[in-house]
């Protein structure tokens, strides 16, 4: 059993920047491969970003490729994901996930209860 809690969500302005955390329990956060997702107001849940579970793969929305970064830290079972140059488009609950199946099978075993982010313009 992993679970996930996301962090560092609120309200900043377009163009600035936010750096989410989701930190896991358990012992075998380093065996499993972490995702990010968002879910905006009335919109299917979509996709992000994902990382492999030594951190040395990762993979993006395309569309979001140039601002956002995810990373990990397994010393710390915590996985980010720093956003920069953020858009009002960019408003969502973002959500951690981990996957026993590796960074592109698209299954998520564990999910967080999400973080907040809000971009005014």
């Amino acid at each position: 059993q992993v679970q996930l809690v996301e962090s560092g969500g609120g309200l900043v302005q377009a163009g600035g920047s936010l750096r989410l955390s989701c930190a896991a329990s358990g012992r075998t956060f380093s065996s499993y491969a972490m995702g990010w997702f968002r879910q905006a107001p009335g919109k299917e849940r979509e996709f992000v970003a994902a990382i492999s579970s030594s951190g040395s793969k990762s993979y993006y929305a395309d569309s979001l490729k140039d601002r956002f970064t995810i990373s990990r830290d397994n010393a710390k079972n915590t996985v980010y994901l720093q956003m920069n140059s953020l858009k009002p488009e960019d408003t969502a609950v973002y959500y951690c996930a981990a996957s026993s199946l590796g960074i592109t099978t698209g299954q998520y075993d564990y999910w967080g209860q999400g973080t907040q982010v809000t971009v005014s313009s």
